[in-house]
């Protein structure tokens, strides 16, 4: 790419009360370091890159800033001697989108270290409908796992399951065989998640309030909460013995207020699940297993709008006011 040479980006500049969000032209000079330049083929947005155009938690730092915090496409230019021009690959975590230069433009220029090759069963495409909302779905089936929860030992409660990590981990725990109960409060999802492979539906509000008691009826043997607040600390309470419940997010508060009890009579475990800097020796074997797992046609009903770069502010709002069901696909050079 010649240093004359412009693409498009979504560029925030620093502004009261939310960051201004405009579709810039660059040039590669302004882009940070880096040893490996990629063309970006497809991002997605995410709940977290929703808190950052709406400048929520305090993610970035310093302006002007490319938000984006996934990315899939093809090497153009590289010192790293792992990836060549031509090469396909994908980018999630590492903070990238956050304290550095993210996706959400037509190139990026960044560390070969935060890099994963694309997996053989996978396009940019495929692999930003999963994105980090699937990567993380993933992870957190893997700690079921861990804990001995297999597809016999009883059923899995997803909540927060019309999201982008719920309707992945529907999908991903059908593939393998789990019996699946959905958690929503959208009525009108159900049959699209039944679609994804959950066996039942349980109405959000079941599970919205903090039990009363530290212990209720056993009745999942794991949970898969993107949730958090008083639906993790009902999630608990309810989780059968020797019971792993996975959280991965807060869409529903930051907060968790609970007993020990579960854990001392009932022996759950519960895990938390970090995909930012999941290790990257390991990464490419979960991107692999994911492919493996949701062919085109599943990660596709996953699928819920596919924008380009000026309609990103729009859609972040509706994604933080839960008003999106499944994922929501970046192309950027359609803006």
């Amino acid at each position: 790419m010649a240093q004359n040479d412009t693409f498009n980006a979504l560029l925030l500049q620093e502004g009261d009360p939310r960051p201004i969000a405009e579709v810039s032209t660059l040039n590669p000079a302004d882009l940070p370091a880096g040893e490996v330049l990629v063309a970006v083929e497809h991002s997605g947005l995410n709940y977290k890159d929703a808190m950052i155009l709406n400048g929520l938690g305090r993610l970035v730092r310093e302006y002007p800033h490319v938000p984006g915090i996934d990315l899939a496409g093809t090497v153009t230019e590289s010192s790293d001697a792992r990836y060549r021009p031509g090469d396909h690959v994908l980018l999630t975590g590492w903070h990238v989108g956050e304290r550095y230069w993210g996706g959400f433009a037509e190139y990026a220029r960044v560390h070969g270290d935060w890099l994963t090759p694309m997996p053989d069963t996978l396009d940019a495409r495929g692999a930003m409908i999963v994105g980090t909302a699937g990567f993380t779905a993933m992870l957190a089936i893997e700690a079921l796992e861990h804990g001995e929860i297999t597809p016999g030992t009883g059923e899995i409660l997803v909540t927060g399951a019309s999201g982008g990590v719920g309707n992945l981990a529907i999908a991903l725990l059908a593939a393998l065989g789990y019996r699946v109960v959905a958690a929503t409060g959208r009525p009108e999802n159900a049959r699209h998640l039944e679609a994804l492979g959950a066996r039942s539906i349980v109405p959000r509000g079941e599970l919205a309030e903090r039990p009363d008691r530290p212990l209720l009826s056993e009745r999942w043997a794991g949970v898969i909460d993107s949730v958090g607040g008083d639906t993790l600390a009902h999630a608990l309470a309810e989780t059968q013995a020797r019971g792993v419940v996975a959280a991965c997010g807060l869409a529903g508060g930051a907060g968790l207020t609970t007993t020990v009890i579960p854990f001392l009579l009932r022996g759950i475990r519960l895990q938390g699940i970090d995909s930012v800097q999941y290790p990257a020796t390991d990464r490419e074997r979960v991107w692999q297993r994911i492919g493996d797992l949701l062919p085109t046609e599943v990660l596709e009903r996953c699928l819920a709008k596919e924008v380009g770069l000026s309609q990103l502010p729009q859609r972040a709002e509706a994604l933080l006011a839960g008003q999106i069901r499944g994922r929501v696909l970046v192309t950027p050079t359609d803006h």
